[in-house]
């Protein structure tokens, strides 16, 4: 048996839009089972987002501090942010978003994962990119204002190991900073270079 995801699609019968925001729409959709029976599912459309594991010369990577509102804590995140240009390639949004929320450039660009965030109920889907030979811009040379919680950011770079081991030990929380750890640090092992191309297309 080949164990890899696939695309399917059930019936759906009757689709309801119960919530529209800047960010996401909440619908209900009615669909058919393969035995025949309705059920209903709520469904959060999302419009996705990157993530980008900064890796230095001396095996740190680069984490950021950020509030978040609906859990209620400061988290130690990798850099990430939404797919919000519309037309932009991905690994040009991953790269906009180091420059961004962290001041960074890097050279070599690497993939490292895809998933879904939580596919019970919402359709995020993440890629998560490996940045290394990194090099500092200044703040000066950028053109980007922060706003909100990225007004609030602090940053400070972490071992990968240190950072393994803070998952396992409970101390870090952020999903896509924890799938981005553990793929980079499995990653390492053969000096990366089973990862795909940062271009690589997405499945659709």
């Amino acid at each position: 048996m080949n164990i890899a995801d696939q695309v399917e699609h059930w019936q759906v019968v009757e689709r309801k839009e119960l919530v529209r925001s800047i960010l996401v729409t909440v619908r209900t959709d009615t669909v058919r089972t393969p035995d025949n029976d309705l059920a209903e599912r709520d469904v959060v459309l999302h419009p996705g987002a990157v993530a980008v594991l900064a890796l230095d010369a001396t095996g740190r990577i680069l984490m950021i501090r950020q509030y978040r509102h609906p859990v209620g804590r400061l988290l130690w995140e990798i850099p990430a942010g939404l797919r919000d240009v519309a037309g932009e390639p991905l690994w040009a949004t991953a790269q906009r978003e180091l420059l961004e929320e962290a001041g960074y450039r890097a050279r070599d660009w690497r993939l490292l994962a895809d998933y879904y965030s939580s596919p019970g109920f919402s359709t995020e889907r993440l890629r998560v990119f490996l940045a290394r030979d990194l090099e500092f811009v200044p703040a000066a040379e950028r053109d980007f204002v922060p706003r909100d919680e990225e007004a609030y950011l602090l940053s400070a770079w972490l071992p990968l190991d240190e950072a393994v081991r803070k998952v396992f030990a409970g101390e870090l929380h952020n999903g896509v900073a924890a799938l981005g750890i553990l793929a980079g640090y499995a990653a390492r092992s053969d000096g990366f270079d089973r990862l795909r191309p940062a271009d690589a297309p997405e499945e659709q």
